[in-house]
């Protein structure tokens, strides 16, 4: 379902380390739009980290927490959301991301989610002694998910956020005309 007319919002949705956080605040700034991330909402409601989420609640829990907290930002208006990797799991944050706004998947690959991820112990999936194979099998699962509901793709492998930050507005406009 395509988002109302009047809606301003877009929502980015891509893997772990595709830069949806500092893609989401530029574009924010340039769109002059408040900017907001899931993860960063599900912290500042229970006074706690992601990881430790992760650690009491175990995904299951994380997931609840998302949904509730995508189901909220959603329905604010102008606004730009970074979503966390894992949002489009669930059928219901796929549907009120597609009906709510317009939807900008940054596709990126394994190897840069990688290296862009590779310092961070932030993020709880990735604690295996395998990270390369995690992140494969969290694309395997994803990238249908995410393509399902992607207005725009743009990919993000070794670009700067500036670069990309200019290719959604300029695809923002196209897709307005």
């Amino acid at each position: 379902m395509a988002p109302t007319a009047s809606s301003r919002n877009v929502y980015l949705i891509g893997p772990m380390g595709s830069g949806k956080t500092a893609i989401g605040r530029q574009l924010a700034k340039s769109l002059r739009l408040a900017f907001h991330d899931s993860d960063n909402e599900i912290e500042r409601r229970t006074g706690v980290d992601i990881p430790y989420i992760f650690e009491r609640e175990g995904e299951a829990g994380f997931r609840e927490r998302e949904r509730e907290v995508i189901e909220a930002l959603t329905q604010l208006d102008d606004i730009v959301l970074a979503t966390g990797g894992g949002a489009v799991l669930l059928p219901e944050n796929r549907a009120r991301l597609a009906e709510r706004g317009r939807v900008v998947y940054l596709k990126t690959g394994v190897e840069q989610q990688l290296e862009r991820t590779r310092h961070t112990q932030h993020r709880p999936l990735l604690w295996t002694d395998d990270p390369e194979a995690k992140l494969r099998e969290l694309m395997l699962q994803r990238a249908p998910l995410y393509e399902s509901i992607a207005q725009i793709t743009v990919v993000t492998d070794g670009r700067h956020v500036r670069a990309v930050t200019d290719e959604i507005l300029a695809r923002l406009k196209e897709a307005a005309a």
